[in-house]
């Protein structure tokens, strides 16, 4: 392959063409669309400790036959894969942690493919080995001590631990569609006290006089926008001190992705009081932010989760990912499944702690997992997603 390989600061650099024919349609998170409403929108910056660095590689022609979106970040915050104890131990050393390089998409824990390559290419694995070689150079060449691949597929991961990188596994909670023709075939499939309870949480919310909209496309206006910013704003201030995405983020999504954006809005008579913002790809629901001015009981759990499984079904998606964390989501029928990250790191003596500290780690999440199937599982028949 006659190629080149190179580092852009702006995502336009590369268009929206070449960079769609890469990421392809099922994930909405990597598209051209999502990611340059982040650029756009000044959410991702090197003022937000985000500065784009997307590696590219060329063909002979100057087209984008590989891409890997990637950042420069000043700190760790927006990742939800947790290296603060990482980077206190090796400054602790004298070592300089920060700046460091990340390939994830901002503030969006949401796993993905990020070794992205042309859909008519020839020889796939050729264009994702390259990227990889290009990823592990430039730790090096820039001076800094880590580069990170956070939420990529099991496939990726492998193939980047072949080159050297340390893998990482993690746990999250999504929701399996079995072939539910209703909620209340979903219900079906739990155990008698968890289908009671479900049943019981979402009547105490619409009996306290809530009722919800999925609102997409044009039926999302300006004013719904809004209000969700300010619950957005809301929470980010309460739970993390600071709100990266901008207004102009969500305005500019509703551009060009309104037809992929859902907006789970709750209302008490014709207020707003709480939302949920999705994202729909080929054949998964994505959670996305979710906030509220209205503290009232079990309105979180109906807003981001039973009316997710409702779009779901309805629309007959295989999966509906809820973000990162929360064991609450198990007795609510989302299932916990295997995450993968991929992480360089030059220094020796902190590579081998790292890599110690992981082979712990992926014993605790493979034991939390299996003893969560085993005794928490709300299914009368579970079996464990890989």
């Amino acid at each position: 392959m006659s190629a080149e390989i190179k580092t852009v600061t702006d995502i336009h650099a590369i268009g929206q063409a070449q960079w769609d024919k890469c990421a392809g349609t099922d994930n909405p998170f990597v598209s051209f669309a999502f990611l340059s409403a982040m650029e756009d929108s000044a959410s991702t910056t090197a003022q937000t400790g985000w500065q784009p660095f997307h590696l590219v590689l060329n063909d002979e022609a100057g087209q984008a036959v590989g891409i890997v979106p990637l950042y420069v970040k000043a700190h760790s915050y927006g990742e939800y894969v947790f290296d603060w104890s990482w980077a206190e131990a090796y400054e602790r050393t004298g070592g300089r942690y920060y700046p460091k390089l990340q390939s994830s998409v901002p503030f969006s824990p949401v796993p993905g493919p990020r070794l992205l390559v042309a859909d008519d290419h020839p020889d796939p694995d050729r264009v994702r080995r390259i990227l990889i070689d290009g990823l592990a150079m430039l730790p090096e060449k820039l001076g800094m001590a880590t580069l990170h691949v956070t939420f990529c597929s099991s496939d990726e991961s492998r193939l980047m631990e072949d080159a050297g990188f340390l893998r990482r596994t993690g746990i999250q909670y999504h929701w399996h569609n079995r072939g539910y023709q209703s909620f209340d075939d979903f219900l079906g499939a739990l155990n008698s006290r968890k289908r009671k309870n479900l049943r019981k949480e979402r009547k105490q919310v619409l009996d306290a006089g809530y009722r919800f909209e999925a609102l997409r496309g044009d039926d999302l206006k300006p004013r719904h926008w809004d209000r969700f910013y300010q619950f957005y704003r809301d929470t980010s201030d309460r739970k993390w001190g600071q709100a990266y995405l901008k207004r102009e983020f969500f305005e500019l999504i509703h551009e060009r992705i309104g037809d992929k954006t859902v907006l789970v809005a709750a209302f008490r008579d014709e207020d707003m009081v709480a939302g949920a913002l999705n994202l729909i790809g080929s054949n998964t629901l994505y959670g996305r932010n979710w906030g509220t001015i209205d503290r009232t009981p079990l309105l979180h759990f109906e807003t981001c989760y039973y009316q997710a499984i409702d779009i779901a079904i309805a629309h007959g998606l295989a999966t509906v990912e809820a973000g990162a964390q929360g064991e609450h989501k198990i007795q609510r029928g989302y299932e916990p499944v295997i995450t993968h990250s991929a992480h360089l790191i030059a220094d020796e003596g902190l590579r081998r702690a790292v890599a110690q500290f992981l082979k712990q780690e992926l014993s605790h999440i493979t034991q939390d997992r299996d003893y969560i199937l085993a005794e928490h599982s709300p299914y009368r028949n579970a079996e464990p997603n890989k």
